[in-house]
């Protein structure tokens, strides 16, 4: 089993399938993450160069990207893994980039949010869904509150996915053919035009999450963008 990708969520990912009694190939991630004792890391800007080491080491064929901002491409997702995305939104429509597509989900007044177990194919968040962790966004919820809820919904989904996955048991669900949204950097030299919207400081109140996401923090407050 080998991980993909960053942060507390990648790492939550990886203790609990250690509890759990699987074997941990490989984690790739950051050169500045601080890695556990006794997990196998590669580190580097780009798994996808590394593609060869990654996937000779898999011993169960099963890869999951974790919090992983990077795009996998042909060399591992043609590989004959399988390649699974936990995506903190749910799918088709709220791909892309999760924090701008949390703003634009507050925005647009959604009322569910949820986080999405999905295949990963050549294109952005647009493979096969195979599971859905789902939670309610309340009439006041802030920015911060659905980020927290949807991280602690893809740990959620993560766990109880984890068994099905390694079993081999877990199928996709029924599809629209509807390809939904895209949400990345582009959106956010349009997000000003959105002050007018009644919702705008629900959707911009970043909270402890505004450190982690300058660009989005300066674009909601009409500064310098991208």
């Amino acid at each position: 089993m080998i991980f993909i990708g960053r942060g507390a969520l990648l790492w939550r990912a990886v203790r609990s399938a250690q509890a759990a009694g699987h074997r941990i190939d490989l984690v790739w991630t950051d050169p500045d993450e601080t890695v556990p004792d006794g997990v196998p890391v590669l580190t580097g800007s780009d798994v996808n160069s590394a593609s060869d080491a990654v996937v000779a080491t898999c011993t169960d064929g099963v890869v999951w990207s974790v919090n992983n901002p990077t795009i996998l491409r042909a060399p591992i997702v043609e590989s004959g893994l399988r390649v699974l995305n936990i995506h903190n939104g749910p799918l088709p429509a709220y791909r892309g980039r999760p924090e701008i597509a949390v703003v634009h989900a507050l925005l647009a007044g959604e009322s569910c949010y949820a986080a999405t177990l999905h295949e990963v194919d050549l294109g952005v968040d647009t493979g096969a869904v195979l599971a859905v962790e789902e939670f309610g966004i309340g009439p006041e919820d802030t920015f911060q509150d659905v980020m927290m809820a949807g991280l602690r919904a893809c740990h959620t989904l993560f766990e109880r996915a984890l068994p099905e996955v390694v079993a081999g048991t877990l199928t996709p669900l029924p599809s629209s053919g509807d390809r939904g949204g895209y949400h990345g950097l582009r959106d956010l030299a349009e997000l000003d035009a959105h002050q007018d919207n009644p919702r705008y400081a629900r959707a911009s109140a970043l909270g402890v999450f505004a450190p982690h996401y300058p660009e989005l923090a300066a674009a909601l407050a009409g500064g310098t963008r991208p």
